[in-house]
């Protein structure tokens, strides 16, 4: 809890002057309200030695004044401290995106979506509270507390003393309640990322669920996430009633017995009547602080849980950044060239004993020519084109793009170079024009990218984007679900056209075409990318009839280089990829 707090503290260093100021003016109101009971108690002695109107009128001004004054500061307060935390909220939802979109792939795949949602949305906002009224009024209610023994004391030091006998147990009390209530706080924050993440992947593969009638059994799974949340929240529940309970009674049943013994002293002449009024009306204002004092460790143990939370994330490696003198790109003399030397790879996950995945791939792909890469389901062709743009990252060997290697890189540069098309299509809630502009520099003159944006279309046989409802401007709907399969992996391959890049790469680009349409685009594409640099994943003939050369995958190294035609004559492996039956289905898996 310390270190979390301790965290904290550093990230609101710019603002730690705006909140003194608030935890001044708290404090100060708290002692302006600490002063009219001694006005009353002052007031209640003058009425019974002298009684006169003038009195009851004066001592009702400085009141009401006092309560004005104690308005006043106490929106002071929420001047000095809510805009600030507000911002700071901003700031660290910010760095907290940021941070998650400069992870590399294998941190999102080890994620639920949903826990990273509860902590960049619940945990986030739980902080702010906490900095803009928790933390001020955590310091402010044991001024309170301390100020208001000090004026309890004035009017009497043994009921004073016997109303300080409630803070032992309190802190006994809070010790135990800081426990069990941290642990029930973070299996209630968990439960609820477990929910969000639930609750998107039914949203997102809703056709899926009814496409085999497992509505009832994704409700069933559900349902027990939300009654093991309730279950916790239970727990939660009864925990913090039970410790309000006490830091209820135990501050009443002071005030109980301080009256019994303050009107015993009053009885006795030890204190008079003004004292005593003063004493109680005191120490009403102070139960409340100490009341609040539950709240507050609630309010800090969630806090603390939130940070921890925040920082799982903000603390977790990112493997793939930026060299810290990145190589200059000239990218008007980019070719593209690609060279794989000995490239070595295995996920951060595997096995100790499994074999690398690629175990020295030897590829070189020259300028402005089509390579094709063919091979066996489930081999790495995938993976062996996301090594380029770093998305994954080798272990071992080499990759260089016009002769740099891709580790010297800036990696904006780097992914500027490249452009990809993935398998599995993804496509974002935007309009046609943002998604497939989504790589093009946002700075070039409108009617240029419009330009860019139809050039791609077309060489994509994109042509029925003019027959949406909207155009280019129709927002395709979450996933882009509201257009075909073949649609929107046309789309997603007009994207990465669009960017111009001098090293395109495709993960099997026209998979979900029929074969007059698959035609119509290879012809363009050979059109397009007649200077364009192509990597390219084929599990069809057709599509291997695109590339100037290819490259045959198998066991984790290249086995074979060279033309169709030329591959056909001299591997019998490559042979047998061409001629089963069951090629195109496998690679479809």
């Amino acid at each position: 809890m310390i270190d979390a707090m301790g965290r904290l503290w550093r990230i609101i260093k710019p603002i730690r002057h705006r909140l003194f100021m608030g935890l001044m003016v708290t404090i100060a109101a708290s002692v302006v309200g600490l002063m009219i009971p001694q006005v009353l108690g002052v007031l209640v002695n003058n009425l019974e030695t002298s009684p006169t109107v003038a009195t009851v009128w004066f001592a009702g001004g400085v009141i009401v004044a006092l309560g004005l004054l104690e308005a006043v500061l106490m929106w002071l307060r929420r001047v000095f401290a809510v805009g600030p935390s507000t911002d700071i909220e901003r700031k660290m939802r910010v760095r907290f995106y940021t941070w998650i979109l400069d992870m590399p792939v294998a941190f999102h795949n080890d994620w639920g979506s949903g826990q990273l949602l509860s902590r960049a949305q619940q945990d986030v906002t739980q902080i702010r509270r906490w900095i803009a009224f928790g933390m001020i009024m955590m310091v402010s209610s044991a001024a309170t507390i301390v100020v208001g023994l000090y004026m309890m004391s004035r009017s009497s030091v043994l009921l004073a003393l016997i109303f300080m006998v409630i803070i032992f147990p309190i802190v006994v009390l809070t010790y135990r309640f800081q426990r069990d209530y941290s642990v029930f706080t973070r299996r209630s924050q968990d439960l609820n990322g477990e929910i969000s993440t639930t609750v998107e992947q039914s949203v997102q593969g809703i056709r899926v669920l009814k496409a085999f009638g497992r509505s009832k059994q994704a409700l069933a799974n559900f349902d027990d996430d939300a009654v093991a949340l309730r279950d916790n929240e239970i727990r939660k529940a009864t925990t913090l009633a039970r410790f309000d309970m006490f830091m209820l009674a135990l501050p009443e049943s002071m005030l109980g017995l301080s009256l019994l013994l303050g009107l015993l002293q009053v009885n006795s002449g030890a204190m008079n009547v003004g004292q005593l009024a003063s004493f109680f009306a005191t120490a009403t204002l102070v139960v409340g602080p100490t009341r609040m004092v539950g709240m507050l460790f609630g309010q800090a143990v969630q806090t603390t849980t939130a940070l921890e939370r925040y920082f799982e994330v903000m603390d977790a490696e990112n493997t793939i950044v930026s060299p810290t003198d990145p190589v200059t790109i000239d990218f008007d003399r980019a070719t593209g060239e690609l060279v794989m030397d000995e490239v070595r790879f295995r996920f951060h996950d595997a096995p100790e004993d499994a074999p690398d995945l690629f175990q020295g791939v030897n590829l070189h792909v020259r300028p402005g020519e089509t390579m094709a890469l063919v091979g066996v389901t489930g081999n790495g062709k995938s993976t062996l084109l996301q090594l380029v743009p770093r998305i994954f990252d080798i272990t071992g060997g080499c990759i260089t793009i016009d002769g740099v290697s891709v580790h010297d890189m800036d990696l904006d540069d780097l992914r500027r170079l490249t452009a990809f098309a993935f398998e599995d299509t993804t496509l974002f809630s935007f309009s046609v024009r943002d998604n497939v502009l989504l790589g093009v520099d946002p700075e070039l003159p409108e009617e240029v990218r419009d330009d860019i944006a139809w050039e791609a279309l077309h060489a994509a046989d994109a042509g029925f984007v003019a027959d949406l409802a909207d155009g280019i401007d129709t927002h395709i709907g979450e996933q882009g679900f509201s257009l075909s399969g073949g649609q929107r992996q046309r789309i997603a391959l007009a994207r990465a056209i669009a960017a111009r890049p001098a090293l395109l790469l495709l993960d099997d680009p026209l998979s979900a075409l029929d074969t007059k349409t698959e035609e119509r685009v290879i012809a363009q594409l050979r059109e397009v990318l007649d200077n364009t640099t192509t990597f390219i994943i084929a599990h069809r003939s057709s599509t291997v009839a695109l590339a100037d050369r290819v490259a045959l995958l198998d066991h984790g190294k290249i086995a074979a280089v060279g033309t169709h035609q030329e591959l056909l004559r001299t591997s019998s492996r490559y042979r047998y990829l061409m001629a089963s039956p069951n090629q195109d289905v496998e690679v479809q898996s």
